[in-house]
Order: structure tokens, then sequence, then C-alpha cells
């Protein structure tokens, strides 16, 4: 008789009980194991991870699976100590509605100067912001997977002036989207950015990009929203930027340090509106049944089919 299947939720900064109801319904006899009460190492066949404790998986003899709860796996790749077991992430169809009402929400509000409003409402006062129509608003996306093309296609309907960056040519772009790719078409693109939109997977060529070089190229008083990942960002480049009136605002829901300590300077500059990383979320139910389905395909040899390809990152 075979030993049920057991799964170990594992990170370092994230409760996933609001993950066991869908798993415990997608994998009834499973063992479902949280946080510190992992059991036997041994027993474990597959690692769901958001950050997982650096060191543990390679600890973990039987596992066949891991998979991350999110689309990037650069939370994972940070290990050194990474086994060489198939790494799996989240595709999720909806994903993209999500992100796309984030990234709209976080164009507009500083575009129409929500945040000034919202004082003046504070205070009881009717005060009036310049009206800029969106077409004069350019708005950079750099990256065009399927979430930066749903937030491109959105910003298009609504009336702006959209652009987009990516590492190779893109087909099949929406209509008016304008595109740029290379490392020869960044300084166009860039230039041409009134709001920057960071969609970017983390790998070593993007580590750090959203950094001093990158905001100089931008039109003065930009404003840079990060939905990537908080490696993207040089924290100190950003806060220079920002004083020197090179970049008016940015919008960040991707941190380095997540959650963000209450000392963290970011949290005192009026210029930063910090979101805690919930620009998208996935449905649990999609993050079981698809742990489930890529149990099934490596349990079948199948692992190529759905393991990401390492060395690309994403």
């Amino acid at each position: 008789m075979s030993e049920p299947l057991t799964i170990a939720f594992l990170s370092s900064n994230l409760d996933f009980s609001y993950l066991l109801p869908a798993f415990q319904a997608q994998f009834p006899q499973a063992r479902l194991r949280l946080g510190t009460e992992l059991g036997p190492l041994e027993d474990i066949d597959a690692a769901v991870c958001w950050y997982p404790p650096e060191g543990l998986l390679a600890r973990l003899p039987r596992l066949r699976l891991i998979q991350s709860v999110g689309a990037g796996i650069d939370h994972i790749t940070a290990d050194p100590a990474l086994p060489d077991v198939p790494v799996c992430r989240i595709i999720d169809p909806d994903m993209g509605q999500g992100m796309t009402a984030y990234v709209t929400w976080a164009v507009i509000q500083h575009q129409r100067h929500m945040g000034a409003y919202l004082r003046s409402a504070a205070a009881r006062r009717w005060e009036e912001q310049p009206v800029q129509p969106p077409r004069q608003h350019r708005v950079g996306i750099a990256g065009l997977g399927t979430l930066g093309l749903a937030c491109a296609e959105a910003l298009l309907n609504i009336g702006y002036s959209v652009r987009g960056w990516s590492r190779s040519p893109k087909n099949e772009l929406p209509t008016g989207l304008q595109a740029f790719h290379g490392e020869a078409g960044q300084a166009e693109f860039l230039a041409g950015c009134d709001t920057l939109v960071c969609l970017l997977p983390l790998t070593e060529d993007t580590r750090g990009i959203l950094g001093q070089p990158l905001f100089n190229q931008l039109p003065r008083g930009a404003h840079l929203i990060n939905v990537g990942r908080g490696a993207h960002l040089v924290e100190a480049d950003l806060l220079a930027a920002l004083a020197s009136g090179q970049l008016a605002a940015a919008t960040l829901d991707a941190l380095t340090q997540e959650p963000l300590p209450p000392d963290h300077p970011f949290w005192a500059d009026p210029r930063i509106l910090i979101t805690p990383h919930i620009a998208t979320r996935t449905d649990p139910a999609v993050i079981a049944r698809q742990t489930a389905d890529n149990l099934a395909l490596i349990d079948a040899g199948r692992a190529a089919e759905v393991a990401v390809d390492l060395q690309r990152g994403y």
C-alpha cells in the first residue's frame, strides 16, 4: 500500500493557512503540512512555496515538485541550495484582470491628482487640479508578457498613449501600442514615458534595472509604478531621484523587504505610495488545481511540459 501524498506549505513571510480549504478539497487523501509543523522531512512529496526558508528544499529527499504560488519563481531560485526538482509557476487566466485593475488605478490616481483631492477633501477644501486628457499622458509598460499586454490594452481603451518594451520583438500586439525591444530600443522607449510601469520578470539582466541610469532617461517628473519584483528597484536611487525632482512619484506594490519595516524611509516620503503586494492574487482553487495537474504530468514523466526554464528565470 503506497503512502499518502504529503504537501508542505513553505514561506518565510506569508501565512499559507488561506490555501488549506482549497487543497483539502483538491487532495482529500493528502497530508498537508503548514508552518513549522512539517513532520518528517523525508515524507514530503510537493512543496508549495513563496520565499521558502533557504536550504529547506534541499533537505526534502522525496520531493517531486516545487510549486510557486505566483507567476514568478525568483523567490525560489534565489536559494543557492535549490535541488534538482521541477519548479512550476502559476498560470492564471484571471490574474490579468486583477493586474489590469491595479495598474489602471495606479496610472489614473497619479495622473488625475487623486492624492491631492483626498487631502483637499480631508481638509474640507474645494480645490481643483489641472485636468489633462488621457491621450496627452504617455504610459510605458516594461514587460510585454500576458500581464503587460492586458494592461496595455486596458489603458489604450481608456484613451492613454501607451508604449511597451520587451527583451525581444513581440507579435500580435494591441492596436495602437507603440512597441520597442532590446537594448537598442530601450532609450527611445524610456524617453516617452510620463508613467513607467515595470512588469518585467526578475532575471540577472533585470535585477536592479530601476535605478539611476534608467531614471535619468525618463522625462523629468515621471511616475514609477513597480508591480514586478522588489529586486528590480534600487531603493537609494529612487529616493535620490525623488529628492532631485527627476521622478515626481512612485507607486510600489513589490518591495525587497515584505512586509516593509515600519522604520523604512519609504513610509515617510509622501511621494511614495505603498501597497502590500496585492496588485493581483490567484484564487486558491486555481493554485490547488494546477499543483495537482503539475504533479500528474511530472509523475507521467512529462516534467518538461510544466517546469520553468531555470536559465531564463520564467
